[in-house]
């Protein structure tokens, strides 16, 4: 059932849809005599403002329609054109069909103004060949688009959601009243405020989704955000975090002084960049100066070593140890959130900021940009690329067939296809059930009303504009059904305005319809039915594969001999894995049935996968000891990092259900390491320990969810390297 304001918006948008189309149909068909100029104005409205989902505010929305005509104008000549052979015609539908629907790489806004380009080309592309209406075809929808841009930002306009940058200030600003102190809220109140900044969560039209370097900041803002609330909840929940305030403040325990210098010098700076990073959100004015906090940790992590390496009794005691590894991390996403902050505000080019494998697109430039998110999406493991070629394949099969056919009003076998396609199997033939019984029903009162009016246009005149306004409103409040039944009795009513009519019109209605419904539905049965179900998997997978290179790399650098000598893991490889998982699991979340009672916890591979990026970049930036470990301590790390990687590969098999993946051995937990606590020994066994934990709670789930008995080995006995 939906609510109050979505009810709101739908009779809103129906109102503007049905201005904007009247005032082109109406003008042209009874003013000017012209049914070309008619046909097109009724339909630009329609497919624009009805039949394409674009988000946002009245002026967003605008914005993208003026944006999309040129496109449209291009697209209705180019259809114009090819109509002339049948086979050109499919051919043109195949390549601008993927083309339109894989703009959804490019945000939400452009994906929302697909459907109604692939229509323009789609009514355009069908006999009769008359290539002398161009001007009138390109008038009209010109005409449309303005009339209902006019109706977006005047009638009735859209009211703006709360921008993305407003959002992410607002949990920024509990981050760093929680550091400074300044208030005390529960791990699980700092988890939902993290929630808040879910893509999920955010308005389509302010999701920070885009291929340019705003968005990317923003959107790694909101992922740096969202990782640092969630390690003050952690911090919370064991205590830590309590000290950690204390030692910022300058307190300490009773009758006793500071005890963490370290800590209570880089806390107070950690809240203040937090603040002032906040206010630059509100502002849109990035803070002014250098990345503060790179010198920060430098001086945090000096201090670290001295107090190791000095006198037994200034060795600060585990707890202390531990408080100050994961202050580091802390301090370390901060440092994340103050870069992206400044280029998702600023927007221009910068210098290579390090880690370059993580800030790469800071200093790329704007096609490359383009051409990074085309490329990595361009491939068999992207959901984007697999719905691009399932609706491009089921128009151009359409076309093919109502050409060939010579179908009358072979454009709604089309419009049948793009709107009833979804990317399960399951969920397109639920979808066409609906849509068939729809339109039986409409086709039926189309039918008696095209034999009980005649030829009266004048009636039709009359009926045309309260049916656009009752459909328009009550097809999306109510369901498929009626709204295909609704939309045959509209079309039948603009129709035979523009034609004299019978009641054939309805009959070649459904038969249509029909058609559309069973490529559509063989489409979906052929590519990729379980849409993003199988491929959530198999993207999973191939995550974990490229994590457990990535865990053995990072100790190894940091373990080698001389210090410095091992090159450091590649990463790309990873990020880019972790950014098809992400796409995949998104529409995973979309389609129904994505609940099941036993279901794995994707989401907690992604925060895994993630953590496991970010130790290997800034572990080797602020870790790489001056001196070399002692081999013991080095084996132990190596030991416990391959101990790890084998516990991903093991899951990666888990995940595509390789049933010949050996169980391994048990390892044996190592003893307690001698000698100084030096910050690398540390930060690594807390890296590694938390991982641990991580993945066993992931094997937990994985093997009852895929249906396999659980494995005695798990991640919980993998051992850590100091």
């Amino acid at each position: 059932m939906k609510g109050g304001a979505e009810r709101t918006r739908i009779l809103h948008r129906s109102v503007r849809v049905t201005v904007a189309a009247a005032a082109g149909f109406y003008s042209f068909v009874y003013g000017l005599d012209e049914p070309v100029l008619a046909l097109y104005a009724l339909f630009a409205p329609i497919s624009l403002g009805l039949l394409s989902p674009i988000p946002g505010s009245g002026r967003q929305r605008a914005e993208v329609m003026l944006k999309a005509l040129p496109v449209g104008l291009c697209l209705v000549t180019l259809g114009t054109v090819l109509a002339v052979k049948t086979w050109a015609a499919v051919l043109g539908m195949l390549v601008v069909g993927f083309f339109l629907a894989f703009a959804a790489i490019a945000g939400p806004r452009p994906a929302g103004a697909a459907p109604a380009l692939q229509l323009f080309y789609i009514l355009a592309c069908f006999p009769p060949y008359e290539p002398e209406t161009l001007g009138l075809r390109l008038a009209g929808l010109s005409f449309g688009v303005l009339a209902l841009v006019l109706c977006e930002l005047f009638l009735l306009p859209q009211p703006p959601d709360q921008p993305y940058r407003t959002t992410l200030a607002a949990a920024l600003a509990t981050a760093g009243d929680t550091i400074a102190g300044r208030s005390s809220l529960s791990p699980e109140a700092l988890r939902k405020t993290g929630a808040r900044l879910r893509l999920s969560s955010i308005p389509p039209a302010e999701r920070p989704a885009g291929p340019g370097r705003v968005p990317r900041g923003l959107a790694q803002a909101g992922s740096a955000t969202r990782r640092l609330l969630e390690q003050l909840a952690h911090l919370t929940e064991t205590g830590e975090l309590r000290e950690l305030v204390r030692e910022g403040a300058g307190a300490g325990e009773p009758g006793r002084g500071r005890t963490d210098t370290p800590s209570g010098s880089l806390l107070p700076q950690v809240a203040s960049l937090c603040d002032e990073t906040d206010a630059a959100l509100r502002t849109g004015r990035p803070a002014p100066g250098p990345q503060r906090m790179d010198k920060a940790i430098d001086n945090f992590q000096q201090l670290r070593v001295r107090q190791a390496t000095g006198p037994a009794a200034d060795v600060p005691p585990a707890p202390v140890l531990r408080r100050q590894a994961a202050l580091l991390a802390v301090a370390e996403s901060t440092r994340i959130l103050e870069i992206s902050v400044r280029v998702g505000l600023d927007g221009r080019r910068t210098p290579p900021i390090r880690p370059r494998e993580l800030f790469w697109y800071t200093h790329a430039a704007t096609p490359q940009l383009w051409a990074r998110r085309f490329t990595g999406n361009m491939t068999l493991r992207s959901v984007q690329f697999h719905n691009a070629v399932r609706i491009a394949v089921a128009l151009a099969a359409a076309r093919l067939v109502a050409g060939s056919l010579d179908l009358t009003h072979g454009f709604w076998v089309l419009l049948a296809v793009l709107t009833l396609s979804r990317t399960t199997v399951g969920a397109t033939w639920a979808a066409i059930r609906q849509a068939v019984t729809g339109n039986l029903v409409g086709a039926v009162a189309a039918g008696a009303l095209l034999i009980g009016l005649g030829r009266h246009t004048e009636a039709y005149a009359a009926i045309l504009a309260p049916a656009m306004l009752i459909a328009f409103a009550l097809g999306p409040l109510l369901g498929i059904a009626w709204a295909q039944g609704l939309f045959t009795l509209v079309v039948a009513t603009a129709f035979a305005q523009i034609a004299p009519a019978s009641w054939r019109l309805a009959e070649a209605r459904i038969v249509d319809v029909v058609t559309g419904s069973a490529i559509g539905l063989l489409c979906a049965m052929l590519a990729w039915p379980a849409g993003a179900r199988t491929e959530v998997r198999r993207t999973m997978a191939g995550l974990l594969r490229e994590c457990g290179p990535l865990i053995k790399g990072t100790v190894d650098m940091l373990t080698a001999v001389p210090p410095g000598s091992a090159p450091a893991p590649p990463t790309l490889p990873a990020l880019h894995r972790l950014r098809l998982a992400e796409s995949a699991y998104a529409q995973f979340r979309s389609e129904p049935g994505a609940d099941p009672p036993v279901s794995a916890d994707w989401h907690s591979v992604l925060i895994t996968a993630n953590h496991i990026l970010l130790g290997a970049q800034w572990l080797a930036r602020f870790d790489l000891p001056a001196s070399a470990l002692s081999p013991d301590t080095a084996d132990r790390a190596r030991a416990g990092a391959r101990a790890l990687a084998q516990v991903t590969d093991r899951l990666a098999a888990l995940c595509v259900a390789d049933r010949t993946q050996p169980l391994g051995s048990r390892p044996t937990p190592p003893s307690e390491p001698t000698g100084p606590p030096l910050p690398v020994l540390v930060d690594l066994d807390m890296w590694l320990r938390s991982l641990t934990v991580q993945l066993t709670r992931i094997e937990a789930g994985l093997p009852e969810a895929l249906g396999r008995p659980a494995r005695g080995t798990t991640a919980a006995h993998a051992s850590h390297g100091s």
